[in-house]
């Protein structure tokens, strides 16, 4: 049996049909692990040692609004855990810079997923641009004239902030479109980060894959197609859901950058593709588990259990 904590929202809110960390904490609960759930607030770092104030997870079923009974919260050492999942949904700001900081600690003796620096240095739209021959045309900067020369260079384009999640704040520019301006001025005003200027890919009408990774090697894929009149194909602004095979461009991709997210102890991620694009590689909290299993995929869940269980027998 292993003890574990899962860094995460709170588990009472959660979908139980969709949430993927749920998914993973039920699949753990059944194979007999102790589970134990924390929100990132509660960490502490007192005199080199690292704690959270957590509640074990007593029952934990498929059944919303009666998912997860909960013992009282204690304050935990997390030095004397097996693993620690961090879970949380971004955004990625210094309050989760500073949790994944505080999580370093733990290792080597602690084994944390992903690696916390691994995380803290690969912001999930800046990561990407790594491999600039897989993506599209991208712009990351706040200087408000580059965004213009873009959009002069490029024509139709998503503007979106840096560090958003779950299509928040993105938004298609046609080259006529005459809100240019009034929202560039917005986002000045919004955001003290660069924004994300990106050529518009027609190909989003037809869907935005998702691919899981695990430890490098692709797991399983879920299309998600945008509602119509809609550019954002996210589940929870009205995106649907279909099975999809990964075409012979998928694992090309995969094969690129599945062994760097291995080096780096990225073991779980999932990524985005749009026709022949690699957009995101999403590493803090990557979803959609359920809806490849839902479409006859793999139980990734599962597999990643297996995965976590073999490493640490060996």
């Amino acid at each position: 049996m292993l003890k574990v904590a899962i860094q995460m929202d709170p588990i009472g809110s959660v979908d139980v049909n969709a949430d993927t960390t749920f998914d993973m904490a039920l699949e753990a609960h059944g194979r007999g692990h102790e589970i134990w759930v924390y929100a990132p607030s509660t960490l502490q770092l007192n005199a080199g040692v690292v704690s959270a104030r957590a509640q074990r997870i007593e029952d934990i079923q498929r059944k919303q609004n009666e998912h997860a009974k909960l013992a009282d919260a204690e304050l935990i050492n997390l030095h004397h855990v097996d693993v620690v999942l961090i879970r949380q949904d971004p955004p990625f700001d210094m309050a989760y810079i500073t949790a994944a900081q505080i999580l370093e600690r733990l290792q080597p003796d602690v084994m944390v997923l992903n690696d916390p620096r691994a995380i803290r240095d690969a912001p999930e739209k800046l990561f990407v641009t790594e491999f600039q021959d897989l993506t599209p045309p991208t712009l990351i900067t706040s200087d408000i004239s580059a965004v213009r020369e873009f959009r002069q260079a490029h024509g139709d384009m998503i503007l979106k902030p840096l560090y958003g999640n779950g299509g928040a704040g993105v938004f298609r520019m046609k080259p006529d479109d005459g809100n240019f301006n009034a929202l560039l001025e917005l986002f000045e005003q919004i955001f003290r980060e660069p924004i994300i200027a990106q050529k518009f890919l027609p190909a989003v009408t037809e869907g935005d894959k998702r691919i899981i990774l695990l430890d490098g090697e692709a797991v399983g894929a879920i299309n998600r197609v945008p509602a119509a009149g809609e550019t954002r194909s996210n589940m929870h602004v009205g995106g649907r859901a279909e099975a999809v095979e990964m075409s012979t461009r998928d694992q090309e991709i995969c094969d690129r950058i599945g062994p760097i997210l291995s080096a780096r102890g990225l073991v779980f991620a999932g990524i985005d593709v749009i026709g022949e694009c690699l957009t995101e590689i999403n590493v803090t909290s990557p979803t959609g588990v359920q809806e490849v299993r839902n479409f006859g995929g793999a139980d990734i869940s599962a597999l990643f259990w297996d995965w976590i269980e073999g490493r640490l027998e060996k």
